[in-house]
């Protein structure tokens, strides 16, 4: 498993769009575009806030930690409602900040949540 970082950020949607204008300019120019890391960004702290509480930083650390086989077998470990934790790990799924592995046992299909990163590095532009 690659190891990433994963970078979490505020800008406005001026910033962003300002920043996507400066790429299509380099690329219209045949210049190279430097990659860069993977990340999510959101147009203010608030709205941070409503997506990445402390109970999802919580269900990223229990999964990197101890690799539940399920999203029911880490329900379980936070001893926390299944639907909850599912709508959870959903959410977090959809940023981009767990992965979700289709496996099949004894007929039936379970997803398996995984964190491969080891930093979320927090950014906001001043």
């Amino acid at each position: 498993m690659k190891v990433k970082n994963v970078t979490i950020g505020i800008k406005s949607v001026k910033e962003m769009l300002g920043e996507a204008g400066d790429v299509m300019k380099k690329l219209e120019r045949g210049e190279k575009v430097p990659k860069k890391g993977p990340g999510i960004y959101f147009d203010t702290l608030d709205t941070m806030r409503k997506a990445i509480t402390e109970e999802r930083i919580r269900i990223i650390k229990v999964i990197r930690q101890r690799h539940p086989a399920s999203i029911y077998e880490l329900a379980k470990i936070l001893g926390r409602n299944i639907k909850n934790v599912s709508d959870d790990v959903h959410y977090l799924a959809d940023l981009g900040l767990i992965e979700l592995q289709k496996a099949k046992t004894d007929g039936r299909e379970k997803k398996i949540p995984r964190v491969n990163y080891e930093k979320i590095r927090l950014e906001i532009a001043v």
